[in-house]
């Protein structure tokens, strides 16, 4: 899936794929998980350091939610 194409469905129900992304990583963070509109890349750069994972991986998890 594109990064386009994950970026849409992100905005699409972001809140339940936080829901979601926290209980798979108890240590994320409402703010951690704050995605303001044209900034994606720097929310999966701060969650990439947060769950150790790369960017790859990061898009395809949320694309899976």
């Amino acid at each position: 899936m594109s990064k386009l194409n994950v970026k849409a469905k992100a905005t699409i129900n972001w809140k339940e794929q936080t829901e979601k992304l926290k209980q798979k990583f108890s240590t994320l963070t409402d703010k951690d998980l704050y995605f303001e509109q044209g900034k994606m890349d720097e929310m999966i750069t701060r969650l990439q350091t947060k769950v150790s994972r790369t960017k790859h991986e990061l898009y395809e998890l949320i694309t899976k939610l």
